[in-house]
């Protein structure tokens, strides 16, 4: 019973480290400003998660946040991100194991322009077909959680609109590839778009279909 109580905490230790250097990494990647995104990742029951409002290259061991999927604490005196009604709303409804919410600049901008990005790369496969852009509703409200959940009905990711970025994946290193994935498309479309007399050849329903099989075999197997 100790090993495994040992085991379970170091297992704790190490999901922690990664979150805290994907929260980093999101400032470092100009995702975010500050402390404006969160990441969460989930270990069985428990539910790891960004707390709120402290930069995160001051976080270390002693300031890891653990709630259940109610949104119960578990463990850690730091209060969880504002936005974890969002976070848990995807860990109910999916089998996510890491949640990315950011606000990347130019996925934000897409946000307040179009009701969904464009197909304008392959890589909108990998999210599940064209990104939806969910509908304004106040930062950390159910209300907001209940809008990203239609935006991402059949897909990996979404746009919020006038806010940000929300991705999750199978795991956290997945999580955050698609969240840069969604900011360099929505770079490209509105680099593409931006030029006077033309508009992005878009891909069709089919060619992404195509696109997605072949995905599914990419990479080391």
């Amino acid at each position: 019973m100790t090993e495994q109580r040992d085991e379970g905490r170091r297992g704790v230790e190490r999901a922690w480290d990664e979150l805290v250097a994907a929260a980093r990494r999101t400032v470092a990647d100009g995702l975010v400003v500050g402390t404006s995104g969160n990441v969460s990742v989930r270990l069985g029951g428990t539910i790891l998660v960004t707390p709120s409002g402290v930069p995160y290259d001051r976080l270390g061991p002693r300031d890891a946040v653990g709630v259940d999927t109610d949104g119960n604490r578990l463990f850690g005196e730091l209060a969880p991100t504002s936005e974890l009604p969002m976070h848990l709303a995807v860990y109910r409804t999916t089998d996510a194991a890491a949640v990315v919410h950011t606000h990347a600049v130019h996925a934000t901008a897409v946000s307040t322009l179009v009701p969904e990005l464009p197909p304008i790369h392959y890589m909108a496969a990998a999210l599940g077909g064209p990104v939806r852009v969910a509908r304004y509703a106040p930062y950390g409200s159910d209300e907001l959680a209940e809008n990203m959940l239609r935006a991402l009905r059949e897909r990996t990711g979404c746009l919020l609109q006038n806010h940000g970025t929300i991705t999750y994946g199978d795991t956290l290193d997945q999580a955050y590839d698609r969240t840069a994935q969604l900011e360099w498309m929505s770079h490209l479309w509105l680099t593409a778009s931006s030029v006077p007399g033309h508009a992005p050849t878009l891909l069709s329903t089919g060619q992404l279909r195509e696109a997605e099989d072949r995905l599914r075999g990419y990479g080391q197997q």
